[in-house]
């Protein structure tokens, strides 16, 4: 019991630093003319904020990045992923992120004036839709990073992934970087616990490369290479083994309909 005033203090500390480094960011977002300048200061305005909460970011292998175009992918394991991301990542990456984060205020207007995508995670129209921006941003020449979980659970585990990043990359015929956080998941806990300081890690894993030979199948074929990378680095549970997945409520399976209506 007598930590609990010091986590309430950290927390609080916490979440004044990421208001104030938010709102610092998001002033020389909007005064700023050129999106690589925007980011610059969101990767800058990361780093501040890593640094007041006592989340000390390793970053390794950073030259695996190739000097090129590329896309990434890592696993999802907290809200403060992003930011990781953003402090991590040299500024010329875009960011896909799923479309209900346009709705959240601050991170909203942050996220459009960094030049990020969003794209539809249940609607099939709309998501087809999204996937062929996707393209034509990659064949435009734009690195891009994606969580291709799609969204994360309050258990460890790598979840199933989705194609839209494989299928990008394997159309732009650009290579692939799988990338692995640790850390995050006990820094910023998804079931709504407190916040706490400590080590925060990004590895990045060797490129992988396209296989054209294999037509409609390159994708997929991709994404199977990259999730079994990632879930050996990241040295947790295959969650596609289990059907009993805990999900946060925001992203709980709908309920079914009752019989009763039409």
């Amino acid at each position: 019991m007598l930590l609990v005033p010091a986590r309430l203090g950290y927390a609080l500390w916490a979440w004044l630093a990421f208001i104030a480094t938010g709102l610092a960011a998001l002033v020389l977002l909007v005064v700023l003319p050129r999106v690589e300048g925007r980011r610059a200061a969101a990767r800058a305005g990361a780093r501040a904020f890593l640094r007041l909460a006592g989340l000390r970011l390793t970053v390794s292998h950073l030259e695996r990045l190739p000097a090129g175009q590329c896309v990434v992918v890592c696993n999802h394991a907290s809200y403060l992923d992003g930011v990781v991301l953003t402090a991590a990542l040299p500024p010329h990456f875009a960011f896909v992120i799923k479309r209900e984060m346009a709705r959240v205020p601050l991170a909203g207007a942050l996220l459009r004036r960094l030049g990020s995508e969003f794209v539809e995670r249940f609607h099939t129209q709309r998501r087809a839709s999204d996937a062929r921006r996707m393209l034509r941003r990659a064949a435009s020449g734009h690195s891009l990073v994606f969580f291709p979980e799609g969204t994360f659970t309050r258990r460890p585990g790598l979840l199933k992934f989705h194609t839209g990043a494989f299928a990008t990359a394997a159309r732009a015929g650009c290579p692939l970087v799988p990338a692995v956080l640790r850390g995050t998941r006990r820094a910023l806990p998804p079931s709504g616990a407190l916040p706490r300081p400590g080590p925060l890690e990004m590895e990045l894993l060797p490129p992988l490369a396209p296989a054209p030979q294999l037509g409609e199948h390159a994708a997929a074929e991709l994404r199977e290479r990259a999730r079994a990378a990632i879930l050996a680095a990241l040295g947790e549970p295959d969650l596609t083994c289990s059907d009993d997945t805990d999900r946060p409520p925001d992203t709980a399976p709908a309920r079914p309909a009752r019989a009763s209506r039409p």
